[in-house]
């Protein structure tokens, strides 16, 4: 047998595993980026010859995470304007910033860095929307990193798109230039219900339909969104989608903090996605999203950051862990949202959110090779009773000791193979200083 990349030792995290400890130590080859063979150990083939062997030898192999929301080029606004109501810090701080700040370069640089971030704690998948989207694409391709990459639509002169009647051109332009990448799958990302028209998100969810390709808008992330809604439409955020005829199978709703059950029932018979960010809602006082009804519903759920300006990190570790406690505290309930749970969210689930559950999300046979190693010889990682316990409530980011995408190994023992770190620091840094000095 012959194989590109051969991890052995270590043990798997398969897909509905019951045992505490994963069972026995296995092995998993890789082969053209695709996941060839696996098995224990005992079961692995005399004469395997591999262009690379990692020896995970007391370490936990599995998928990578999936980080379903983004704005990956928003690293330059870590800090920038922390403790703010959500519409004060939107409108009257990062809206100007970005307005000044972002520029084709500024994009490049800055998703670099989420990149490098990312991929350091664990995350080989993320669903990404911004303005000068292409450079933020081109950032991840040279990273390795696998994106769900959506062109920005709102109803206001922005990056790149200084008239707002070229937003539609400019995103299907965006679509045509990425399609059938290996790495990146273009979309479109249609800002809200209250920075868009009815006129422009039934174009731009049009387009993605046109395009076969996945349709995201913020959703009910605040109270007073819901009161406005219904003052404007008299109907809620969600029910004011379904009139407008946008959502489906393909559409994905981010945030969904206010939700009642009708707006679930409307959610649940579209098919519609949601993606829930519990650091940023609670960050930006917005709430805690439903996360326990999204299962009640049956809706198909994902977890994301959102961007390092309201979060203001982007450690997929992080973001399970207090998606896990924040449903239990919510409802008064302990039971809710189990470790298993909020994995399947951050893997499998976060996959078919995204519409790719039929090529990453699990430790499987013919899925691409997104695999991370979480070394387990750590103090706060021993004793292990369940694995998903482990995961959720007491591995970090910074536990992930190997990364490969798509068979390509992107950091090896800590060290970044693909980013020249120092450099973006540099790089973003000096953005910082020139953004501190103006405002």
């Amino acid at each position: 047998m012959h194989c590109d990349l051969l991890i052995t030792n270590g043990l798997l995290k398969t897909p509905g595993h019951p045992g505490p400890d994963c069972g026995q130590p296995g092995f998993v080859a890789v082969r053209d980026g695709i996941i060839s063979t696996m098995g224990s150990i005992a079961e692995l083939p005399g004469g395997v010859e591999a262009a690379r062997i990692i020896d995970a030898r007391g370490s936990l192999v599995l998928p990578g995470l999936i980080n379903c929301h983004n704005h990956a080029a928003m690293t330059l606004f870590r800090g920038l304007a922390d403790d703010l109501p959500l519409m004060v810090w939107l409108q009257d701080h990062i809206f100007r910033a970005e307005a000044r700040f972002v520029s084709s370069e500024m994009v490049y640089w800055c998703s670099k860095l989420a990149a490098a971030e990312m991929i350091l704690s664990g995350t080989t998948t993320v669903a990404d929307g911004y303005f000068f989207e292409d450079d933020c694409v081109r950032s991840f391709k040279e990273a390795g990193l696998r994106a769900v990459a959506a062109q920005g639509i709102i109803d206001f002169p922005a990056p790149g798109v200084p008239d707002p009647a070229d937003n539609i051109d400019t995103g299907a332009r965006f679509l045509q230039k990425w399609r059938g990448d290996e790495l990146i799958t273009p979309a479109i990302f249609c800002h809200s219900p209250y920075t868009c028209s009815a006129e422009t998100i039934v174009r731009a969810k049009d387009l993605a339909r046109q395009a076969d390709c996945r349709f995201f808008i913020h959703l009910a992330e605040t109270a007073n969104e819901v009161v406005e809604s219904r003052k404007l439409h008299n109907l809620s955020p969600a029910a004011y989608l379904k009139r407008l005829g946008v959502l489906d199978q393909a559409t994905v709703l981010v945030h969904c903090v206010w939700l009642d059950d009708d707006d679930l029932r409307i959610i649940k018979e579209a098919g519609a996605g949601v993606v829930s960010c519990p650091q940023s809602n609670m960050k930006l006082g917005a709430g805690a999203a439903p996360v326990d009804k999204f299962d009640e519903f049956g809706i198909p759920a994902g977890l994301g950051t959102d961007s390092c300006a309201s979060n203001n990190n982007l450690d997929m570790f992080r973001e399970i862990s207090v998606a896990a406690k924040l449903a239990k505290v919510n409802r008064l309930d302990p039971t809710l949202l189990p470790a298993g749970r909020v994995m399947e969210m951050a893997t499998s689930g976060g996959a078919g959110v995204l519409g790719l559950s039929d090529r990453i999300g699990e430790l499987t046979v013919g899925r691409a090779a997104d695999i991370i190693i979480v070394d387990l010889r750590k103090p706060h990682l021993t004793p292990m009773y369940s694995v998903d316990s482990l995961l959720v409530y007491a591995a970090s980011g910074s536990d992930v000791s190997t990364s490969i995408i798509n068979g390509r190994l992107v950091m090896d023992n800590r060290e970044l193979l693909s980013i020249d770190l120092p450099e973006v620091i540099g790089k973003v840094n000096e953005m910082a200083r020139r953004l501190k000095a103006e405002t």
